[in-house]
């Protein structure tokens, strides 16, 4: 696709970058955008899109190369591609994550296996597109990503479902005295099913409210982290997240 016809594609799309910033009509700060992927023409097609649409756009065509990307340059989002070689998508994931580096990271997958997507958002993805993708979707997913990265000031409010505690100050949730450790995602999916208990929420409100995805998607993210705090919150009978098929999620209070 020529630079031309992109550009065409794209006029109708506009997103506000995530932290412009113009004094005096200079421009001081574009959010940068970093991808990987060993296929040349992926990565012109996401970098000129990325540009077109207001991004500042940098590429590299595998891990160590984003690895040496990232130390010099401040990246606000990864485009990553699972299959690479030398250092694949995962492994340049996982060595971000163990580096404390909490950069958000959307991954690109050609494959259809659900365990490779539990893979990528268990070692800390923030979402994934599966290829073939449209460039509406990479652009609408990028943007949600960046709203949701942005810092938040939050209360001490704590929230409270039978012995389960959420304290929205410290980050933190216990279940009696027991610590229980979640991802930003998970604190931020049970959150907002905790603020309205025995509510029933759509998949497409926790969607819209958690990951910020506000367009039609065929994502399994929600399933897929609805699974991981089942798992690390029911236990001795208590099993408060309900799935109502085919609309939602709800959490709610045992009964006494």
């Amino acid at each position: 696709m020529s630079r031309q016809n992109l550009t065409l594609e794209l006029s109708h799309f506009r997103i506000k970058p995530f932290s412009l910033t113009t004094i005096r009509g200079t421009l001081i700060y574009v959010t940068t955008i970093l991808v990987v992927d060993d296929e040349p023409g992926v990565r012109d097609l996401l970098g000129d899109s990325l540009r077109i649409a207001g991004y500042s756009a940098e590429v590299a065509s595998d891990g160590d190369q984003a690895l040496r990307i990232l130390k010099t340059i401040k990246v606000d989002l990864c485009i990553v591609d699972i299959n690479m070689p030398n250092m694949d998508g995962f492994t340049f994931l996982e060595t971000l994550r163990k580096d404390q580096n909490e950069i958000p990271v959307l991954l690109l997958s050609a494959r259809d296996a659900p365990t490779d997507v539990a893979k990528g958002l268990r070692i800390g993805a923030d979402d994934y597109v599966r290829k073939p993708f449209s460039l509406e979707e990479i652009l609408l997913r990028v943007a949600a990503i960046l709203r949701r990265s942005e810092p938040t000031i939050r209360t001490s409010e704590k929230l409270h479902c039978g012995q389960l505690t959420l304290d929205a100050g410290t980050h933190e949730v216990h279940y009696q005295d027991e610590f229980i450790e979640l991802s930003a995602t998970e604190f931020h999916l049970l959150e907002v099913l905790l603020s309205k208990k025995n509510k029933l929420f759509t998949r497409e409100q926790l969607l819209s409210q958690v990951w910020g995805i506000d367009f039609d998607s065929e994502t399994s993210v929600l399933d897929t982290y609805v699974s991981y705090l089942r798992k690390k919150i029911h236990r001795d009978g208590f099993n408060p997240i309900t799935t109502v098929r085919g609309v939602g999620f709800k959490l709610m209070e045992p009964q006494t």
